[in-house]
């Protein structure tokens, strides 16, 4: 076999006697050993630039693949479990990391700081909004997982319960950790006769919240859009602080 490129070579010494078929044979022409020397470099720089087909094993410090993907695989690193997928044009450095370009993550991240420094920042982020030609009556369904902002555009039928939970298989109590929060806005359109948010729940079960200046509302405000914060504080298993308000616009 024309040994072309190292993975060709033989482990035995007195095996190889050509090089790209030059002969390096006993007796061969002291030409071939210049051409033999200068071939060797060549085979060693297609391996170095990954031009050869050659794999380096992970006995021997490589990866044993020549892709990214199998040599994820080939050390046993699983994108979303022990690895972050990052798009190439992400850019890294010593002291942050820049997302250039649209990343998703789909499962909860952790950025950690330290007393001294904060863990993110951005310079500008979008919230999903839920649009729907919905008019506010019974019991709503807020899933915190999939909008940041519910707009209702329908004039509101009736007073409303709100129910707050991660998604219709997730309780928010299992989507979240004690000491963590989130903050969620649901914009109600109101016409002539206004109705408002008369009881709060979350993953079901009922929630007396604390309101902005200490009082429950008992009405909603005529022919504008009533938006409702709510900041959901976890602080035990399936237990929750609610701070809420009520502002009209119009």
């Amino acid at each position: 076999m024309a040994k072309t490129k190292i993975s060709e070579y033989d482990s035995t010494a007195a095996n190889n006697t050509d090089i790209s078929n030059i002969n390096i044979a006993e007796g061969c022409s002291p030409a071939n050993v210049n051409n033999a020397l200068r071939s060797v470099m060549a085979q060693l720089k297609d391996l170095q630039a990954g031009l050869s087909g050659d794999t380096i094993p992970l006995t021997a410090g490589g990866t044993g693949a020549t892709t990214a993907a199998t040599a994820r695989t080939a050390l046993g690193l699983v994108i979303g479990t022990n690895v972050q997928a990052y798009d190439v044009n992400t850019v890294f450095d010593d002291v942050a990391t820049t997302f250039t370009a649209a990343n998703s993550f789909t499962a909860k991240q952790t950025f950690t700081g330290s007393s001294s420094v904060i863990s993110s920042k951005f310079v500008n982020a979008l919230e999903g909004v839920t649009i729907a030609a919905t008019a506010a009556t019974g019991t709503i369904n807020y899933d915190a997982t999939t909008q940041s902002v519910v707009y209702y555009t329908s004039n509101a039928s009736a007073n409303w319960t709100v129910n707050f939970r991660a998604s219709s298989g997730t309780s928010l109590n299992t989507a979240m950790s004690t000491g963590e929060s989130i903050t969620v806005v649901f914009l109600v359109t109101q016409g002539s006769t206004a109705y408002y948010n008369s009881a709060v729940q979350v993953d079901g079960t009922s929630v007396t919240p604390k309101y902005q200046g200490g009082s429950a509302w008992t009405s909603g405000n005529v022919s504008g859009i009533d938006a409702y914060s709510y900041t959901i504080i976890k602080t035990g298993s399936a237990a929750f602080t609610v701070l809420t308000s009520q502002t009209q616009f119009k």
